[in-house]
């Protein structure tokens, strides 16, 4: 592992540093007395900076996507950390290991198959598992449900994020569809399997994560509705019903038109997925949120910055309350002690 992370870096505020990194999207600026500037975002797999480069030519020959290795001092502007580069250069193949700035679950990921398979192997009805089973013994497929994140960047946005999704919808769904009489439980489970399978076609991942050409012009549920019925076609005898149940599941999860949804989710497991989907997606991104404030160096007593997915800022509860809580002399913690003054760099 490289020996400087994103995440280390909320404790070196005001240092010099020098590590690589993956660079993110990069613009060209221009400040008031008319100079260029570099805005870019650095990354690995603890998470993202913004970092600037204020002179144009000390940047180096590098694209989106790359591993560089910077020079540079960690300050705050405007109560977010940031780094200014004072030297930036492409980092050569064998400078660095590829795991180290891609976000990876903190699952293991061999654990996490098994426990998938052992989902499906306990599933009773035979034409749902022969189809399950039908893309778990996909040696393509299996390969890329290991690694595949769930997203671009907002929820499970990492190596491995998107088989910890459906996992972590497994469990619930199983909890909720035996809470209500008349769910057709195997069927809800064979809807989260399946409701974002057309994400591993969809995305690319390596030092980023973006969309394929086929992502960006059918999207995963018209990919996903593909991969489905090409399963289902090999299967003998799978009852037209069954299959019709499945692909809604499939059509529906994003649950509004406006969602980029199809259709409408018009049964019970229909609903049911969706909206245990989004509590899911939703809960992460609060998970994110709540270490992204924390890797920034903020305290526990404050809001995150505004979520634009969630069309809010948050309050990490937890946090906030042992914040809050009095010390050994019943004195409540200063709201602002600790804090460091914003550095008036221009941005």
């Amino acid at each position: 592992m490289k020996e400087l992370m994103v995440a280390d870096l909320a404790g070196r505020e005001n240092q010099n540093v020098t590590g690589y990194f993956a660079a993110g999207a990069k613009s060209v600026r221009t400040k008031k007395d008319g100079t260029r500037y570099f805005a870019l975002t650095l990354a690995d797999r603890t998470g993202p900076i913004e970092a600037r480069v204020w002179d144009a030519s000390d940047a180096g020959d590098f694209e989106t996507g790359d591993v560089v290795k910077i020079r540079g001092q960690v300050c705050r502007y405007n109560e977010k950390l940031q780094v200014n580069i004072d030297k930036i250069r492409r980092a050569a193949p064998g400078e660095y290991v590829l795991g180290d700035f891609v976000p990876q679950t903190e699952r293991d990921v061999a654990e996490m198959w098994t426990e998938l398979q052992g989902w499906v192997a306990g599933f009773r009805d035979a034409h749902l598992k022969v189809l399950l089973e039908a893309f778990l013994q996909d040696e393509e497929i299996a390969t890329a449900l290991r690694e595949a994140p769930a997203a671009k960047g907002l929820h499970h946005a990492w190596i491995g994020g998107l088989l910890e999704h459906v996992l972590s919808l497994m469990s619930l769904s199983d909890q909720v569809a035996r809470h209500y009489p008349g769910v057709h439980r195997e069927l809800v489970l064979t809807g989260v399997f399946l409701h974002d399978i057309g994400k591993l076609r969809e995305l690319r991942w390596g030092t980023s994560f973006d969309y394929t050409l086929e992502g960006q012009l059918l999207g995963h549920i018209t990919i996903g509705l593909g991969m489905i019925e090409k399963k289902i076609a090999a299967i003998p005898n799978f009852p037209d019903a069954k299959r019709l149940m499945v692909e809604h599941l499939v059509l529906s999860h994003h649950g509004k038109y406006e969602y980029g949804s199809p259709k409408l989710p018009m049964t019970a497991e229909a609903i049911l997925l969706h909206y245990l989907d989004d509590l899911d997606a939703k809960m992460q991104t609060v998970r994110n949120e709540f270490a992204r404030n924390e890797a920034a160096g903020r305290s526990g007593g404050e809001m995150t910055e505004w979520v634009r997915s969630l069309e809010r800022p948050l309050l990490n509860t937890q946090a906030f309350l042992e914040h809050e809580a009095p010390d050994a002399e019943g004195k409540q913690d200063q709201p602002n002690a600790g804090r460091k003054h914003a550095l008036p760099f221009e941005d």
